[in-house]
């Protein structure tokens, strides 16, 4: 045991434990007749320690037990039994860190103990959570850190109440009697978690099937509309200007089937649909603009009606337009996006991703590096072959300039190896040797 004086002395300290001096053991040893001892039983487990050692962390529970005033003034709510003893209900396991924290100066927390208890039993004892050691901080945090996870990628309960009151909360409508609101403040909530909460109901479950089912058809459709079975060649007249005379000329155009273009149209109009209901029943409309998914949803269902209300059109500047369009049609794709909002597991992999932009980040830069550190050493070593006569001949090999060559590099060293580019001399075989050992 160690005195409250030597305990101060030294706590704090993260460099090891510092042995107490000659005259803090000196005083330990006279302690013994001097001090009372104090008998603490915590769930039938008994501790027995000094009062001074308690008195090390003023402000706290077992402070209080030390002080002359609860000797005196002792009554059923601190505990106490007969025979200078006091009695705590409590886990017995978890009040041997808090006591050797009172003994030590260090606060350590144990592994076999959930982390929630070992919270609940710290703030019962009046100990800040914030003096466990940094060597046991990580095994503390564990819990609320799964708990904050938890919070963002489960799926709230439909039966709960606490949706209930919160979304009155962020339309603003908290303090309006169920009587005094308006059609639009009863609706409003409800249909902007029908169509942005999957979990809020079932109708709005519902709601998410029937988003998730024209989703996957708008995707298959715009992957079938590439294939060359839905794509007919049409050949239309047209009038030509040459110089002062018009002629009559011809324009080729590849149409999609009439079917696909009808699938497409019943697609964009759910989600055109959708699009506007969340819109227009949105909370904060600077908030819904902002989201990316929503710049999505929008920038997918454009294309769709400038293409249709131009294809009436025979003009240049309308073909052009829908020229740029039919190859800007790329966009749908985007929606397969829109399932983040259905699945945990995407969103759980969006969080993951942005978490690790730092060390994606880092990883290109090594293998920027390595293309450039490689792509030039095959450019020099391809060129020892070269025709002295005629030193810009580059007809012996596949490497005719250090940019082309980062294409080598790159695939070399991702280990892919397509075959489309590969070294004819022995210096340049060493160094593609040395770049697939560079990538693996």
């Amino acid at each position: 045991m160690i005195s409250s004086v030597c305990v101060s002395s030294y706590r704090g300290r993260k460099s090891g434990n510092k042995p107490p001096s000659k005259t803090c053991l000196k005083e330990e040893m006279a302690r013994g007749e001097d001090s009372d001892k104090i008998v603490i039983n915590v769930g039938g487990t008994r501790h027995e320690t000094y009062k001074s050692t308690l008195r090390t962390l003023p402000g706290t529970r077992l402070a209080w037990l030390a002080d002359p005033d609860t000797q005196a003034n002792s009554d059923a709510d601190t505990g106490q039994v007969p025979g200078n003893e006091f009695f705590f209900d409590r886990h017995p396991g978890i009040f041997a860190y808090v006591l050797n924290y009172y003994r030590t100066g260090k606060l350590h927390c144990p592994a076999d103990v959930c982390g929630p208890l070992f919270e609940e039993e710290l703030a019962f004892w009046g100990i800040d959570e914030t003096d466990v050691e940094p060597c046991c901080w990580m095994t503390y945090r564990q819990h609320r850190d799964a708990e904050e996870a938890l919070d963002i990628f489960e799926p709230p309960d439909p039966d709960d109440t606490d949706d209930d009151r919160e979304l009155p909360r962020r339309f603003g409508i908290e303090d309006c009697p169920d009587r005094s609101r308006g059609c639009r403040q009863v609706w409003q909530p409800k249909i902007w978690a029908l169509f942005e909460d999957p979990y809020s109901s079932r109708a709005a479950r519902g709601v998410a099937f029937v988003s998730l089912f024209f989703i996957l058809v708008s995707i298959t459709n715009f992957c079938l509309e590439t294939h060359e079975a839905f794509n007919v060649l049409k050949t239309y007249p047209v009038n030509e200007s040459v110089g002062n005379r018009t002629v009559l000329g011809t324009r080729m155009e590849l149409v999609t089937a009439p079917a696909l273009f009808l699938v497409e149209g019943v697609c964009v109009v759910w989600f055109t649909f959708e699009f506007l209901m969340r819109v227009l029943c949105c909370p904060d409309k600077l908030l819904f603009i902002k989201n990316l998914l929503n710049i999505i949803d929008f920038v997918a269902i454009l294309p769709f009606y400038l293409e249709l209300g131009l294809s009436g059109l025979s003009s240049k500047a309308a073909t052009d337009v829908l020229g740029f369009l039919r190859v800007v049609r790329f966009v749908r794709i985007l929606r397969i996006f829109k399932l983040t909002r259905h699945f945990v597991g995407l969103r759980v992999l969006g969080h993951t991703l942005r978490a690790s932009v730092n060390e994606f980040c880092l990883l290109i830069i090594f293998l920027a590096l390595g293309v450039l550190i490689f792509a030039t050493m095959i450019y020099y070593a391809e060129r020892i072959g070269a025709n002295p006569k005629n030193p810009m001949n580059t007809s012996h090999t596949h490497f005719k300039n250090i940019p082309i060559s980062f294409w080598w590099a790159v695939v070399t060293m991702t280990t892919l190896g397509y075959g489309d580019m590969y070294p004819q001399t022995w210096l340049g075989m060493m160094v593609g040797a040395l770049c697939a050992l560079a990538g693996c």
